[in-house]
């Protein structure tokens, strides 16, 4: 059985990487090696520790020790820190989620191609900044049949508490990196021979469920910030704008809801 260590004192050195940190100062945590994420609920930390993710400790309200945390507590096999749900939300400035949380090391992130090889369906987010959104993003693409999602370096961070948290560990499920650019990079996608298809509203759009659409080998889908939607230069250097029909005047769903519908329709049969 891993150490459980009972606490009281907040301001304990070892309890630091969960003192009320911010996310990007997780992310440097151990710089210039890769830093640090917080795995938040059993569920998520499970599929963080399939992935072959290192823990490096987990915080536990005192009930759940043998409760729902009891068993990735035994998988983890690290010290857990413990006390009552008020000392604890003390610490971190929120209530944990499910009574557990584990401090992980991050990892090099793959290059584009190493996980796109093979791939039929891939999903690209263009400045997507909404940590809720990122992580219902990887959630359908793992239901759904996405095989890898590519982020511009303005996205939100998918290794975010709340990201992670929203995808129920899917986005250690789903191969991902970043790109290298703000914008999408086409030339990058096209010389992995992928078609491009960009959701936007626009005159040309052609519906997600196009026979040309749908028949294509590599299919990358595109999706915009949240109100602004994709950039003009994305839209123009796109080889299709794909849109979903709408009814009742509605022009448009949540990015998240969207992705949701596009990727079901263009993964029919693909996997």
């Amino acid at each position: 059985m891993p150490e459980i260590i009972v606490f009281s004192d907040t301001d304990a050195p070892e309890l630091g990487m969960y003192r009320q940190q911010r996310e990007t100062q997780l992310l440097h945590w151990y710089e210039p090696e890769a830093g640090i994420f917080l795995a938040e609920s059993p569920k998520v930390i499970e599929r963080a520790l399939l992935a072959g993710y290192e823990p490096l400790s987990i915080l536990c309200e005192r009930r759940d020790i043998t409760g729902e945390a009891a068993e990735v507590i035994e998988a983890a096999g690290v010290s857990v820190y413990t006390a009552d749900s008020e000392i604890i939300t003390e610490l971190t400035g929120f209530k944990l989620i499910r009574g557990a949380i584990c401090a992980m090391r991050r990892r090099a992130l793959p290059a584009p191609l190493d996980i796109c090889l093979g791939a039929r369906r891939i999903a690209v987010l263009e400045n997507v900044v909404n940590p809720t959104n990122v992580g219902a993003i990887f959630r359908s693409a793992a239901a759904l049949g996405i095989e890898a999602v590519l982020l511009t370096d303005t996205c939100s961070d998918p290794l975010y508490r709340r990201s992670s948290r929203v995808s129920m560990g899917s986005v250690f499920q789903v191969p991902w990196t970043y790109m290298s650019g703000a914008l999408t990079d086409m030339e990058l996608l096209h010389g992995m021979g992928f078609k491009t298809a960009a959701m936007a509203l626009v005159e040309d759009s052609v519906d997600i469920d196009d026979e040309h659409l749908n028949s294509e080998e590599q299919l990358a889908v595109i999706l915009g910030a949240e109100g602004d939607g994709l950039s003009k230069e994305t839209i123009s250097a796109s080889d299709y704008s794909i849109c979903i029909p709408m009814s009742n005047e509605v022009d448009s769903l949540n990015v998240a809801a969207a992705s949701a519908v596009a990727f079901w329709q263009v993964c029919r049969g693909k996997q």
